[in-house]
């Protein structure tokens, strides 16, 4: 029963994934946190810490991770890789086929482009779930931020370079 709702979950948080896996952090939350009660708010938040040290999507290794955690073995951990991935792979099969019809149309370009603020709002969603009262973000990563925000905005550092930069001041400050 626990692959059923493992795979219909994340199923659904693969269907409505629109944006990469920032974005979807918020849905991974609600649904796993919120509605399943498989994990915490502070379990999750290690999860997303894990997810982004480790190669890949970070969505995918998220769903990697909450399967194996919610099972306790490995087959968890591919029904919800599996299904995470499993509506794009769907959607993209048969979108690819009436891609090449539209593109150029003004009006696909005008709903696409309506779409990026909402992928920024559930980025900041992300973000804001994660900021709990383990991690809260104190006054040294807000000027971190601030800095790495003009050095990119204005000056267009190489990230690259920024992130040196900004692991250099992490270690000096923390």
């Amino acid at each position: 029963m626990i692959y059923l709702q493992l795979f219909l979950s994340f199923f659904k948080i693969g269907l409505f994934a629109f944006g990469g896996g920032y974005a979807i952090l918020s849905l991974i939350q609600h649904e796993i946190v919120v509605d399943r009660g498989w994990l915490t708010q502070s379990e999750l938040t290690d999860i997303v810490a894990i997810s982004q040290m480790t190669p890949g999507p970070i969505g995918i290794n998220s769903a990697t991770y909450v399967g194996y955690v919610a099972t306790g073995n490995v087959w968890g951990a591919v029904v919800a890789t599996l299904s995470i991935t499993l509506p794009s792979f769907i959607i993209m099969l048969t979108l690819s086929r009436f891609m090449l019809a539209v593109k150029g149309n003004r009006y696909m370009e005008y709903a696409l482009t309506a779409l990026r603020p909402t992928v920024v709002g559930l980025i900041a969603a992300a973000a804001l779930m994660l900021v709990n009262r383990e991690n809260f973000v104190d006054w040294k990563s807000i000027v971190l931020f601030g800095v790495a925000f003009i050095l990119t905005f204005r000056f267009k550092m190489h990230p690259i370079l920024l992130i040196v930069l900004a692991g250099a001041a992490g270690v000096l400050l923390y």
